[in-house]
């Protein structure tokens, strides 16, 4: 299988995956140019995957359909995603022209958010991102930590392929809340270095990310105790729940 990233609007990354019988499947292509692109350097499209509904994850589909009638669409259940050929969710199976991914329900960044796992690559939009996670628009932290863990489960050699180029400024998040991390300040100088060669961060390693990503880390003592005074003392009853979501709120203020 042959994994690339084809930059798409501002900060996005529209994945492909093709097979050696040449075909591929297309995640999340929030616009039709670089997919279009990609065809004229030989992309030959299976199915289209779409983790959530967000306009920069599902707005090149249409100009894709007219390109490719019939092109199968996987999406969550929700209305919001018009072109689905096929609604999918927890437990269910994606099949198509030899691909086989297994459908994880991961709210928590909207109500509806999937990701799709197979053949080492784990899609996952805008739940986990390298060094972070997605903001809460819909979900609560609850779920989004539930999400987070059932992902943090998959094998440490899965290939994190998420939605956005954010991990240079994750890192600095990740390294005021774990100072001590050598492993996160080893993967922090290789980030820069990849990021002033113009080369993506991502596809990160589930492995890495359980190193170094403090919303994999919230037993860590270190990230622990870096949240505990940003917790109110009257809700400190969930304190687990309590602590991610004195993680989030921390991110949504930082400043790098």
């Amino acid at each position: 299988m042959h994994l690339k990233a084809l930059p798409a609007l501002s900060d996005n990354y529209i994945w492909t995956l093709t097979a050696p019988h040449g075909r591929a499947v297309v995640v999340d292509p929030g616009e039709a140019a670089p997919v279009l692109a990609a065809a004229e350097r030989g992309l030959q499209p299976a199915a289209i995957l779409l983790t959530h509904h967000h306009h920069d994850h599902i707005g090149g589909v249409p100009e894709l359909l007219r390109r490719w009638p019939g092109l199968p669409v996987y999406a969550p259940h929700d209305d919001r995603i018009p072109a689905a050929t096929r609604r999918v969710g927890q437990d269910d199976r994606v099949a198509c022209d030899g691909f086989g991914f297994e459908v994880i329900a991961v709210p928590g960044h909207t109500v509806s958010h999937i990701a799709f796992h197979g053949h080492g690559h784990l899609f996952c939009g805008d739940t986990l991102f390298s060094l972070g996670c997605g903001r809460l628009f819909e979900g609560t932290p609850a779920r989004m930590l539930d999400s987070l863990e059932r992902l943090a489960a998959l094998p440490g050699a899965t290939r994190v392929c998420c939605g956005h180029e954010y991990t240079r400024d994750n890192a600095a998040f990740a390294r005021a809340v774990e100072p001590g991390n050598r492993a996160l300040e080893r993967r922090s100088q290789d980030i820069q270095t990849m990021r002033d060669r113009g080369q993506p961060t991502l596809p990160s390693t589930l492995a890495d990310e359980l190193a170094c990503n403090p919303f994999l880390r919230i037993d860590v003592p270190e990230v622990r105790a870096a949240l505990t005074a940003r917790v109110p003392a009257e809700a400190r009853g969930h304190e687990r729940v309590e602590l991610f979501a004195a993680l989030r709120r921390w991110k949504d203020e930082f400043r790098a």
